[in-house]
């Protein structure tokens, strides 16, 4: 799986990445957390690497559209374990994307203000 660290060591903030929309270069599939990280050849050899640096980084696809109304909140998956955590809506996607396979089915599924919520 490939997650992104947003804090410092010790203080457990992530965002894992469960898909992508390729705009560039890959040709497998990229919707779910293990075929994406397949996908891009990134493994354990990457623990740790700063994306800052020159060896990964996220970038803003050239084309990039400010129009938030296609983002969409809903509970995570597969946290039921995590009681009052589970419900909370840090799941965060593009509903236009063919690349989210199971947003529409994901119970709590609604539009949301992003903006507000992040």
């Amino acid at each position: 799986c490939l997650n992104v660290v947003t804090r410092e060591a010790g203080v457990p903030h992530a965002v894992l990445l469960r898909a992508a929309e390729p705009v560039q270069g890959i040709r497998a599939s990229t919707w779910g957390p293990g075929l994406l990280a397949r996908a891009m050849q990134v493994d354990t050899r990457f623990t740790g690497t700063d994306l800052c640096g020159s060896r990964l980084w996220i970038a803003r696809p050239a084309q990039w559209s400010t129009d938030r109304n296609h983002l969409r909140s809903t509970t995570r998956i597969g946290i039921d374990y995590a009681g009052v955590w589970a419900r909370r809506r840090w799941r965060i996607f593009d509903a236009a994307s063919p690349y989210v396979s199971t947003a529409r089915r994901t119970p709590g599924f609604r539009k949301r203000n992003i903006a507000r919520s992040v």
